[in-house]
């Protein structure tokens, strides 16, 4: 028989069902909610709402494009932590009380675990061990994996996120939400040795981004005192300046754990991780260490049930189930689902 499951990712504002048949993902239908645009975030309230409109469409159409009836699901996953607690509700809900009129396995996801399996949803896959650079707007760990469903995270950031780090510069340059994403576009324009901005000096695999977010903040208030056009004028050699150094302290660090760890199958995860900038400096960094590379497609770096069906067709196959009492939680560690 077999092993056919459907996954629910719904831990921030994209509501998101996909469909895996033994190992395989045959659909991956992502909604998203441009209501937050207007605020400059995601207001979780307003997200909760738009997964509650979204979750029975988004559901059907991927199960109606991966030719799959209601009866043919082994299982039901969800994400269970981390994200927005209201977010998690919805699809938590939907997926237990789908599991239950089943009668099939629910199984939980947890959310970051999920992001560097997203690295074998696709061929060629990262050989066991290896080590995964997973960055997002709140998460930047650097994960020792020794198979799918042993991790270990060995360095990760001691404050800001990477992602957080893009998107508080692009408002500090008055660029719209989401502004991570415009960073990228504007320095691909620009000259990145322009502007130089401080790397942390954080012992060990740690990152730490909140000292260079006050670094930008000093160095734009102060050229706009000399320049009220400053950053207008030098908008593109300003991004390529702030990636430049966010990548370069991704990129360090990675190589530390490299080293220390002998490890050379290097992969990365995440939403950042759809950035051109850190796609291309791994790529070369790659080729300058001896790296074996893996770079997820696009569809698969940002919030997507893809990567969420992945880890759970692992699970299924260990045997690792929910009980129906399980809830979702705002936070948890990789070893706690």
């Amino acid at each position: 028989m077999p092993v056919n499951i459907l996954a629910i990712e719904s831990s921030c504002d994209d509501t998101s069902a996909a469909v895996i048949a033994d190992g395989k993902v045959l659909s991956n239908v992502i909604a998203g909610q441009a209501v937050h645009e207007q605020y400059g975030g995601v207001v979780p309230e307003l997200a909760s709402r738009a997964h509650q409109e979204n979750i029975v469409p988004v559901v059907d159409l991927a199960l109606k494009k991966a030719n799959m009836q209601l009866a043919d699901l082994s299982a039901v996953a969800f994400t269970q932590s981390p994200g927005l607690i209201g977010s998690l509700l919805v699809g938590s809900c939907f997926a237990k009380s789908m599991a239950l009129a089943l009668d099939v396995p629910l199984i939980g996801v947890h959310h970051m675990q999920a992001h560097v399996l997203a690295n074998f949803i696709d061929d060629p896959q990262p050989q066991f061990p290896c080590l995964c650079l997973t960055v997002s707007g709140g998460h930047t760990q650097i994960v020792l994996c020794e198979s799918p469903l042993k991790m270990t995270v060995i360095g990760e950031t001691m404050d800001d996120a990477a992602g957080e780090a893009f998107d508080k510069s692009a408002k500090l340059l008055g660029l719209p939400y989401p502004g991570g994403p415009l960073v990228d576009k504007h320095a691909r324009d620009g000259n990145p040795d322009r502007f130089r901005f401080p790397e942390p000096q954080i012992p060990g695999l740690n990152f730490s981004f909140s000292g260079l977010k006050t670094a930008i903040l000093y160095f734009l208030q102060e050229n706009r005192a000399k320049q009220a056009d400053f950053v207008e004028a030098n908008i593109a050699d300003i991004c390529a300046s702030i990636q430049l150094r966010i990548v370069t302290i991704l990129m360090n660090k990675l190589v530390k754990a490299s080293k220390e760890t002998g490890i050379s199958e290097i992969c990365i995860a995440g939403g950042v991780s759809a950035n051109s900038g850190l796609r291309k400096a791994l790529e070369t960094y790659g080729a300058q260490h001896n790296w074996n590379v893996y770079i997820p497609k696009f569809e698969y770096c940002t919030d997507n049930a893809a990567m969420i069906a992945m880890t759970a067709h692992y699970k299924y196959l260990a045997g690792e189930f929910s009980p129906l009492d399980t809830v979702p939680t705002a936070r948890a560690a990789f070893s706690a689902i």
